[in-house]
């Protein structure tokens, strides 16, 4: 996973929230906000390694590892990620749409933009 923006947060597969946190300059606080999550699922040990936990983390990746080209830096694609209004989707911003359980609707629309389609 070197082309990953996590690769440096991946231990044994999982998605480590502090180095997730270091490499975008936010707290464990906010990244726990920005997933939906509360502050101790990104804390306990045990619930960092959990399924939901980890499909947040890699929900965030994949959108990020989207956006990474034409964003031109890991905090240019985070903040993209939290504030970018989508038209397909009336206006809600892609943070909010992750944490409806949207994902894969937002991975398809930036497919569909990199493919050269409209928003």
């Amino acid at each position: 996973m070197s082309d990953s923006i996590f690769s440096d947060a991946l231990v044994e597969g999982d998605v480590i929230p502090q180095a997730v946190a270091e490499l975008l300059h936010i707290t464990l606080s906010e990244l726990a906000a920005t997933l939906g999550l509360s502050r101790q699922a990104m804390a306990n040990s045990d619930h960092v390694r959990s399924a939901p936990v980890q499909a947040r983390l890699r929900e965030l990746e994949d959108i990020l590892n989207q956006i990474l080209p034409w964003a031109g830096s890991p905090l240019a694609a985070y903040a993209w990620y939290r504030s970018q209004s989508l038209p397909s989707f009336g206006g809600a911003p892609t943070e909010q749409l992750v944490r409806d359980g949207r994902a894969d609707d937002v991975r398809h629309y930036l497919e569909r933009l990199a493919e050269g389609g409209f928003a």
